[in-house]
């Protein structure tokens, strides 16, 4: 294979190795907990050695942020509708955080130490903030109405958070859809 060929075949042994990897430790997350995963364990399910993930991720916490990243490129599209967007968004969040290693993802995000919990917790604020920003600008854009950004994180991403970090009964994705459907019959 020449230079040219290798330069632009997609993927390669780094995308093989990325996804293996973050399929280890979704498995041991949702096995375990967050906080019983380790970079050894990781590497160990994944055939990998530990010093190939110290020297990608540098540590866990960098490791199970690029996997909630990762998870995070894989919401929905946009539809065109302010209300189903919403819906489907809020429908999305849910399934996210409930998925098997989900909420522990974001549990592994509010790290032990003060600095990493805050970067962490940041950065979870600012995916859940990018994916909520986009539906309203393109509501906008279309001139819907639409609430402001602080009401969709307070109506409809914080009780979502609340309601899977402690496990309360009837938090569905009806029940998600409908917090979107509320906001948004409040503010019309």
């Amino acid at each position: 294979m020449d230079e040219s060929t290798r330069a632009r075949r997609p993927g390669g042994r780094s995308a093989r190795v990325r996804a293996v990897v973050h399929r280890a430790a979704v498995e041991l997350v949702a096995e375990r907990g967050a906080d019983r995963v380790t970079i050894p364990a990781v590497a160990e399910r994944a055939g990998v050695s530990a010093s190939t993930l110290y020297r990608r991720w540098g540590g866990l916490g960098a490791l199970l942020a690029d996997v909630a990243e990762r998870a995070a490129d894989s919401a929905p599209d946009l539809v065109g509708d302010l209300r189903a967007d919403l819906a489907e968004q809020a429908a999305w969040t849910l399934s996210d955080l409930a998925r098997p290693g989900g909420i522990a993802f974001f549990r592994a995000e509010v790290a032990p130490d003060v600095d990493e919990r805050h970067a962490a917790l940041r950065e979870c604020l600012r995916r859940a903030t990018a994916r909520f920003q986009a539906v309203l600008d393109a509501a906008g854009a279309r001139g819907e109405a639409a609430p402001s950004l602080e009401r969709v994180l307070d109506r409809v991403v914080a009780p979502l958070h609340f309601r899977v970090v402690f496990s309360i009964a009837g938090t569905t994705e009806e029940y998600a859809r409908a917090l979107a459907h509320e906001l948004l019959d409040g503010t019309r």
